[in-house]
């Protein structure tokens, strides 16, 4: 098969591949088991993080930081929130993701790609040096995008693991990509903060459900497939339990791809407003989606341009 294989052709096997070291939505029962990678591909004399930091990140999967970007920093970013979010082109585009039965913007995507000023964000030295530290060598930016939580009725963002539908659906291969926060508006605990599971990145959960062709046009606006079961989400929240990073505008919150996440809808007047930058090893660039299906857009997920972020 190749990249350019059209869904038409394409169809959900009923076993996983050889090389599917994490197979998931085969079975009709869920299963959790340990992952094969490791979580800190580099070390404490590769980047600003120190060991003591690089072991947190181990232990827990995320890291998080009030005061890496600055307010005047930020300030060009804020100005294309605004206007992204009242241009009415920019909900009709494919990158856009709208919240079901509003006009309003949930998402969009590929934003490092299309803005200038949200490139220079994407691709700040002092972020792209601690994911090169994390992933141990060059990255490139696999995903990026703007998630809008308005108030009032902002929805959320049901409990996941990036990586098991950016491998599923996508194809890459392992544990070796890491994603970014950038508050743009205070995250605060009741405005429908990030949630993290501390630790639950050394588990990896195999859904239920077969993958539905086009599956990304349903579930970047609620998804039903890729979803852990409750009795898994029970076990990992007994286990680890729930921790929710806040912090003002320019707080940043690093989270490894396989951690278990998800957010709170919006019912406060506040809204919450991020930027997610996905950071890849540009050793671990995507194959056929393990899923058998046509791969996902590559605004959603990039199969072109692997070119390094470049050092400051």
């Amino acid at each position: 098969m190749t990249n350019s294989m059209s869904a038409s052709m394409a169809r959900t096997p009923d076993k996983p591949r050889t090389d599917d070291r994490y197979p998931s939505r085969f079975d009709t029962r869920a299963h959790v088991s340990n992952r094969h990678d490791p979580v800190v591909y580099g070390s404490a004399d590769d980047g600003p993080l120190s060991a003591s930091d690089l072991r947190f990140y181990d232990d827990n999967g995320y890291l998080s930081f009030d005061a890496l970007l600055q307010p005047d920093e930020l300030q060009s970013a804020l100005d294309e929130l605004q206007r992204l979010r009242n241009d009415e082109e920019i909900k009709d585009s494919d990158e856009a993701v709208i919240e079901p039965g509003s006009r309003e913007l949930r998402s969009i995507f590929a934003v490092h790609r299309h803005n200038a000023v949200l490139r220079r964000l994407c691709a700040h030295p002092r972020l792209a040096a601690i994911a090169r530290q994390l992933l141990g060598g060059e990255v490139y930016i696999h995903q990026s995008r703007i998630n809008y939580k308005g108030g009032f009725r902002g929805k959320e963002f049901y409990w996941h693991s990036d990586f098991e539908t950016w491998h599923v659906e996508d194809g890459i291969p392992a544990m070796r990509m890491v994603s970014c926060s950038i508050s743009l508006t205070p995250n605060t605990p009741n405005n429908g903060p990030l949630m993290i599971m501390p630790g639950s990145h050394h588990r990896y959960v195999a859904c239920v459900g077969a993958t539905p062709e086009n599956h990304y046009k349903a579930s970047l606006k609620q998804q039903d497939v890729g979803v852990p079961d409750d009795a898994s989400l029970s076990a990992l929240a007994e286990q680890c339990g729930i921790i929710a990073p806040t912090g003002p505008v320019g707080a940043v919150t690093f989270f490894e791809c396989n951690v278990m996440h998800g957010s709170n809808s919006n019912i406060t007047p506040a809204p919450r407003s991020n930027l997610f930058i996905v950071y890849n090893s540009v050793d671990n660039t995507p194959v056929e989606p393990f899923c058998g299906l046509a791969p996902r857009p590559n605004f959603i997920a990039e199969r072109v341009d692997f070119s390094p972020l470049g050092r400051a």
